[in-house]
């Protein structure tokens, strides 16, 4: 395997996800091996970009001593394996905060079915990852533990709201980290820190939030350094659980073999900016034009096209404030007292809604969603920008304009995103190339309904043919001002 040549960290932390789990099942390396490698990582890196702010070491090494090796057959077992979870979602006996002041010394005293699932699968927990407060934004950065940077230089943010998730993994920390994604808050950052992340159909990796669990706008979702690895933890968060009632029974394949065994796309749909619905800088498209156009080579068809999207920005906006109101919305007044302005913000547009606003948002995703479903039995894949800039220095909260278009909030920057929350389309990021300035760029891609096998497979011949793969892990860039 190819490594970056700039990386000084354990060897055993530039292990992919998946060849670490075989050499797990195979018991040539122990979880305890991992865990030396990570947590050596994690100190070496973190004061630079500071994407793990809480540690949970006893409480992994007594986790990885329990390891039980009879589920080595399982597709999602991961045997061992050191991960991150983000610090929206609780993990037993561990500082949970959400990003926000009146929670920063909670004590989660359960997992989350999800976390519970994945400890089950051979998963270890070594840290919480950051995340913008509840979540809200495009950059990672909260009241509690401060910013998250972008490996590839420290001066620029890492997007959010998974930015630690995505910083993490690609500095070396971790192997695979968790996620989740409502404005493009996994893809985001994995597209600027050059790694790769799905947004799963709802249900597909666990369920929604416990006090809002039908809820099909937020979703969980895996974070890895390739493509198979994240089809290895896709496998390990997949599976029905009746605690969770939107959770889908795993697929008769795993993700892994589907990736494993992929054949090369016929025809991809490429949009570089939805019919005008969202700007998108020159530089930005000519990446993924180049992208794409490498996929010809082994006799794919790119197309420009673009399905009917009348009525995304309004459904999005509506759905998302609901979302909001239900839960922030909810909290006890002591803890919303000291939210930031932004999230208030938030808050305030969800309780503002009308009955026909919602009724007319449930209406228009299902003709987003029936304007879809002929366009994708057309292609392989939608094609398009996970977003339209590079990377901004990590003190500004979102950019001002895109291309020469104004921004009015952290989410308007964000459009590429909405499509495929509002229709309940999978979606995943891969790493598309990079700017001049040397910063990663991803393209994202949107599949049929439930089609998370072949957005992997889609992705894998990207990952091929890009140029870009194997170039992680990076140790932090730090360039002066």
């Amino acid at each position: 395997m190819l490594r970056n040549p700039s990386y000084r960290g354990p060897e055993l932390c530039a292990l992919s996800a998946y060849d670490a789990v075989q050499l797990l099942k195979r018991r040539e390396i122990s979880p305890s091996d991992l865990l030396n490698a990570a947590f050596t990582r994690i100190a070496a890196v973190e004061p630079h970009i500071n994407a793990l702010p809480t540690l949970c070491e006893d409480r992994a090494r007594m986790a990885s001593s329990k390891i039980d090796s009879t589920y080595s057959d399982q597709p999602g077992w991961l045997a061992g394996l050191p991960i991150s979870i983000k610090d929206l979602t609780p993990v037993k006996d561990v500082r949970t905060t959400w990003g926000t002041p009146a929670l920063a010394d909670f004590i989660a005293p359960e997992s989350s079915f999800l976390v519970q699932n994945l400890e089950t699968r051979g998963g270890v927990v070594v840290g919480k990852s950051n995340t913008p407060e509840m979540g809200a934004g495009g950059n990672t950065f909260n009241a509690v533990f401060g910013a998250t940077c972008n490996p590839w230089d420290i001066r620029m943010n890492a997007g959010g709201s998974s930015g630690g998730a995505a910083a993490s993994i690609a500095s070396g920390e971790t192997w695979l980290a968790h996620g989740s994604d409502l404005a493009g808050s996994l893809r985001t950052p994995v597209a600027y820190c050059g790694v790769v992340g799905m947004r799963p159909s709802p249900g597909r990796a666990g369920g929604a939030n416990p006090n809002h669990a039908f809820n099909v706008e937020g979703v969980d979702g895996p974070v890895a350094r390739s493509v198979l690895d994240t089809a290895l933890f896709l496998d390990a968060m997949s599976g029905f659980d009746p605690r969770m009632p939107l959770s889908l029974e795993a697929p008769t394949e795993s993700f892994q073999q589907a990736v494993l065994t992929a054949i090369p796309p016929t025809r991809i749909a490429y949009s570089p900016d939805l019919n005008g619905f969202a700007p998108v800088e020159p530089e930005i498209d000519a990446i993924l034009r180049t992208c794409l156009e490498r996929l010809e080579t082994i006799g794919t068809r790119i197309e420009l096209a673009c399905p009917d999207l009348t009525g995304l920005y309004d459904t999005y906006r509506t759905l998302r404030g609901a979302y909001w109101a239900a839960l922030p919305g909810r909290l006890p007044p002591e803890v919303q007292e000291g939210f930031k302005e932004t999230l208030r913000d938030n808050v305030a547009f969800g309780k503002s809604l009308t009955l026909d606003q919602l009724i007319d948002a449930q209406r228009n995703r299902s003709v987003l969603y029936s304007n879809m479903q002929p366009f994708l039995e057309k292609f392989d894949v939608f094609a398009m920008p996970v977003v339209g800039t590079e990377q901004g220095p990590v003190e500004i909260e979102f950019p001002p304009e895109v291309n020469g278009e104004r921004v009015d909030d952290y989410v308007d920057w964000l459009r590429f995103s909405f499509l495929s929350t509002t229709t309940s389309l999978p979606s995943i990021s891969v790493p598309a190339g990079f700017t001049k300035s040397g910063m990663p760029v991803g393209i994202q891609l949107i599949g049929p309904s439930r089609g998370e096998a072949k957005l992997l497979a889609v992705a894998s011949f990207i990952e091929k043919t890009s140029g870009v793969a194997n170039l992680l892990p990076i140790d932090p860039v730090i360039k002066s001002d």
